[in-house]
């Protein structure tokens, strides 16, 4: 039978928020996590990093499934032929590390979590998101041994992390993916933008349009990546042989920026050509430079290392390179699968090359 020029393919579907908080859960509850009664509303939204209203949700339709059941006044009761798992049943459990929640982080750093549980509770994991922005600082030890020590894991996934961390992963033995850049002397697998060679493109880009003062806009020190442009930034000046570097290192601020910006512009040779790290820093740089009388791209031309929706709505458009999200998300969950099934994964840096968009900062 000859099929109907109409007749198109069911177009698959993705899994809403609510659709895998009730796979978490369930998974969860097969895996014997709680035997009689499920945590608290506020307990289940931290843990599970999902608003209480998308929580809400996955309970119901729990509850509609025969997954658990309420009585007025009491908690959730789980249905008791629920918490046996299967015969064979060997769930993983993928245990995500940040500084920020699901709802207060970046767009893009959102997506990344979102696809990322989403891929591996199809799987058959159990993934569980902590944050703790204390497991993040320069002495970390003590809050990693609170939040991760004795937790068991087929695998940790952090999203960004500076040395110290990463070294407290090595000395516990515990199976850990980077998200983001490590120094060639830390044996732990990463995943991250290749930003040596972004940043040795922009500064190739700024010099072929004729910048010979460039500075380079970076955050406080001790994230390997914003090493990695720096040094990318520096072997492009030392194969032109020509160009003047100067590198604006911030402390986060938008008042300590903006100094670092009155200094130079107010040197001798003030730069004509930016590139700044973080996307979020892109539009203090952008408005504070038009805010004293320079032009974009006539006087000085702005280039942003990260993507973020809102440079699209910059007036001109914001030069800048952009990571395919979904391409990376499903490489990272490649390896964590790899790393939860087998315990090991080589320590090498992995590097994916972000694409270059024209946009209007630079002339």
């Amino acid at each position: 039978m000859k099929a109907s020029a109409d007749a198109q393919p069911l177009l698959p579907k993705r899994l809403s928020l609510v659709a895998q908080t009730v796979e978490s859960l369930g998974a969860g509850i097969r895996a014997g996590h709680w035997l009689e009664h499920l945590p608290g509303e506020r307990e289940l939204s931290r843990r599970l990093q999902v608003s209480r209203d998308t929580l809400r949700a996955a309970l119901e339709e729990l509850q509609r499934q025969g997954w658990i059941e309420v009585a007025q006044g009491r908690r959730r009761r789980i249905q008791s032929s629920r918490i046996v798992p299967p015969r064979g049943w060997n769930q993983p459990v993928i245990r995500l590390l940040s500084t920020n929640s699901f709802l207060h982080s970046a767009l893009p750093h959102a997506f990344l979590i979102d696809a990322l549980r989403g891929q591996l509770v199809k799987t058959g994991a159990a993934v569980e998101h902590h944050v703790s922005p204390a497991c993040f600082s320069s002495k970390p030890a003590s809050a990693l041994e609170e939040t991760v020590g004795g937790m068991p894991a087929a695998a940790w996934v952090v999203l960004g992390s500076r040395q110290p961390m990463q070294r407290w992963f090595i000395e516990q033995k515990l199976p850990c993916l980077i998200v983001g850049s490590c120094r060639d002397s830390i044996a732990l697998p990463s995943i991250d933008a290749d930003f040596k060679a972004t940043c040795r493109h922009a500064c190739g880009v700024l010099l072929r349009k004729g910048h010979r003062q460039i500075a380079l806009v970076l955050p406080p020190k001790g994230f390997d990546g914003d090493a990695d442009s720096e040094a990318g930034f520096r072997e492009a000046l030392a194969d032109s042989g020509e160009g003047r570097l100067a590198v604006l290192r911030h402390d986060g601020s938008t008042g300590h920026l903006c100094a670092l910006l009155d200094t130079q512009l107010r040197s001798a040779s003030p730069p004509t050509g930016y590139l700044v790290a973080r996307s979020r820093h892109v539009f203090t740089v952008v408005t504070h430079l038009m805010r004293r009388g320079l032009r974009i791209p006539q006087d000085v031309a702005v280039i942003s290392r990260d993507d973020d929706p809102y440079l699209q709505a910059i007036s001109p458009e914001v030069t800048r390179y952009s990571i395919n999200l979904t391409r990376f998300a499903n490489r990272v969950a490649l390896a964590v699968r790899q790393l939860a099934e087998t315990g090991f994964l080589p320590p090498r840096a992995i590097r994916l090359m972000p694409e270059f968009i024209p946009g209007g900062t630079v002339r």
